[in-house]
């Protein structure tokens, strides 16, 4: 069986100066924005359960931009190498069975 992958490519925000904890608090702030929309989502009935279908999809996508805002922290003001670190987050998942290796 093929491995699935979803590639989303997200820029890097313009006219921020985010620092790493500030980014934090705005992630941690995301996440709980999503988690309302999802709640409101599964008490939803109807025209309104497919608009908040859309709004939890909208609140994810801010959860990813600011995880990928966190990641351009990373890089640019404490060097780390995201690319290596995403090889190795690969590595691990393939190691506890998350991801099957075709032919294994």
């Amino acid at each position: 069986m093929e491995q699935k992958t979803k590639t989303i490519s997200l820029p890097r925000l313009n006219n921020l100066s985010p620092t790493l904890e500030g980014t934090a608090l705005k992630l941690m702030e995301e996440a709980g924005e999503l988690g309302a929309a999802i709640s409101r989502y599964k008490d939803a009935e109807g025209p309104e359960r497919e608009l908040m279908r859309r709004v939890v999809c909208r609140e994810l996508l801010d959860v990813a931009q600011t995880a990928i805002t966190m990641m351009f922290v990373l890089e640019e003001e404490h060097g780390i190498d995201v690319q290596e670190v995403l090889s190795e987050h690969i590595a691990k998942l393939i190691r506890k069975g998350y991801i099957k290796i075709k032919g294994s």
